[in-house]
């Protein structure tokens, strides 16, 4: 699909068993288009996978390399190698597109643009890689997750995320998490977005050790659903291997 929301309509139309959707960098950090996402859709997690992420400057053969002033990729991807484009390409116009799938389409009609993509895209399209890995951290990393309709049983290593909206008053925090803590549930990540129900209103998004099938893991649910205005969870799913 062109865009992360496409893939979400389509598992949710049944047109599709699974979508793939990227969610953290471990440079640029969350991916906000992914977690509104989740708001408004009822698809489930059913897993997560974390890869190693390279990126290359691509060219098409109607490139002209020595006049390249325009530089195609996803904003995340612009982000990951601001440094690299800072040093060799520092007046290069930088737009971002929906995928870098699509900034690799759009170069096989402009002589002077190159893309930011990975080496899937160089093989699909066709393109040379004008340099490679050039991305400012080395370790660069994007964990995904696989999105379907249907809940996963529990494998012995799993992960849960749901999705938490809370009053605004004092203390919200500190009483949504509270629970956790005393039943020694490792928080592996909390993210805030702003909620569709009004301004400076607030939903967390939180993953966790556990599966929702778990006694401790429901329990701390239903404490944290007395409390919440409300509470989804988002999925139960093994735990990624790098």
């Amino acid at each position: 699909m062109a865009a992360i929301d496409e893939v979400f309509r389509e598992v949710a139309a049944g047109a599709v068993n699974y979508g793939v959707v990227p969610v953290e960098n471990s440079t640029e950090g969350v991916i906000n288009h992914t977690l509104d996402n989740f708001m408004d859709s009822s698809v489930h997690i059913c897993g997560e996978v974390e890869l190693r992420i390279h990126h290359h400057l691509l060219v098409s053969d109607i490139t002209k390399t020595e006049n390249i002033t325009r530089i195609y990729s996803h904003a995340q991807s612009l982000a990951q190698c601001r440094k690299w484009l800072d040093s060799h390409f520092p007046k290069a116009e930088r737009v971002a597109v929906s995928s870098n799938a699509e900034a690799a389409k759009r170069i096989q009609s402009e002589w002077n643009s190159a893309a930011i993509a990975g080496d899937m895209a160089a093989e699909l399209y066709g393109l040379t890689k004008r340099s490679e890995k050039i991305e400012d951290m080395p370790d660069n990393s994007t964990r995904f997750l696989i999105i379907g309709t249907q809940p996963v049983s529990a494998s012995g290593d799993d992960k849960t995320s749901i999705i938490v909206a809370v009053s605004n008053k004092p203390g919200a925090l500190y009483n949504l998490l509270a629970p956790f803590h005393s039943n020694g549930i490792d928080l592996t990540r909390v993210e805030t977005r702003p909620s569709r129900n009004g301004a400076w209103s607030y939903v967390f998004f939180i993953d966790f050790v556990g599966h929702a099938d778990e006694q401790k893991v429901s329990s701390v649910l239903s404490e944290i659903a007395d409390q919440a205005a409300d509470v989804r969870v988002l999925g139960s799913y093994p735990r990624a291997v790098m």
